[in-house]
């Protein structure tokens, strides 16, 4: 497998980014985190740092390398505990400051042909198979909860007042376990992923995600043009935005 990968993140409206994104990708594998920090005065931008390099450190293209002496190696139970980590490093980071910071974050592992991601908190990953959206992750989130109680529609997720009422963050003590996907997603080119924070999702339209992915045959295509729908929808407040794509190949 080849993965095409395009990435983007801004400050957006505010004084200060709190967004972190990383990556990392080697022969067909790959470790893609979005993580959105909460607490403002870089408080979040800390958090999400933390959370994002924790994600990250120890990764291996090759999952032995990643796995317990003795045991099957499972990529979706070493996702979710790198979360775990994670939330104890926020946590830590917490009383060393002073100060509640907070993250959300999304990631996903590719392994040549099997998928897996988890998340926690209301930045999302959108799966794309076979020219239809296939998966679009459950943001934890009292609005997402009011859409699926009937209360609101999907598209006013968007712009609800409790859209930004997290259910759960990492760096809380007792609401950060991860939601993690299947295990062992199979995945073919042609196949499509994009993480992003709710600085980009929430001006967006399911399907304008799938028509613009259809359009380009480019991972930097695809990302261009859904960030040219935000760049034309937002007022100079917005939030950070920040997003990567990636097309199988």
């Amino acid at each position: 497998m080849i993965l095409d990968v395009f990435s983007y993140t801004s400050a957006g409206g505010r004084s200060h980014n709190e967004d972190t994104i990383a990556y990392r990708t080697e022969n067909g594998h790959g470790l893609f985190v979005v993580a959105d920090g909460l607490g403002g005065h870089s408080r979040g931008e800390v958090a999400s740092g933390c959370v994002a390099r924790v994600m990250l450190n120890d990764w291996s293209p090759d999952p032995a390398d990643s796995g317990e002496e003795g045991r099957e190696f499972s990529r979706r139970d070493w996702l979710c505990n790198k979360f775990r980590e994670a939330n104890r490093a926020v946590l830590d980071l917490q009383k060393e400051q002073g100060r509640v910071m907070k993250s959300t974050a999304v990631a996903l592992a590719i392994d040549d042909d099997k998928a897996c991601w988890a998340h926690a908190g209301d930045s999302r990953l959108y799966y794309i198979r076979q020219g239809r959206i296939n998966h679009i992750t459950w943001d934890h989130s009292v609005a997402f909860k009011k859409w699926r109680a009937g209360e609101i529609t999907r598209w006013q997720i968007n712009t609800d007042e409790d859209q930004s009422a997290l259910l759960r963050t990492l760096g809380s003590e007792d609401r950060s376990e991860p939601e993690a996907g299947p295990a062992n997603v199979e995945i073919a080119p042609g196949d499509a992923f994009m993480l992003c924070s709710d600085g980009v999702w929430e001006y967006l339209h399911d399907t304008e995600v799938l028509v613009d992915y259809l359009k380009s045959l480019q991972a930097s295509d695809w990302g261009t043009r859904l960030l040219m729908r935000v760049m034309d929808r937002i007022d100079g407040t917005n939030d950070n935005l920040s997003i990567i794509t990636i097309l199988v190949e």
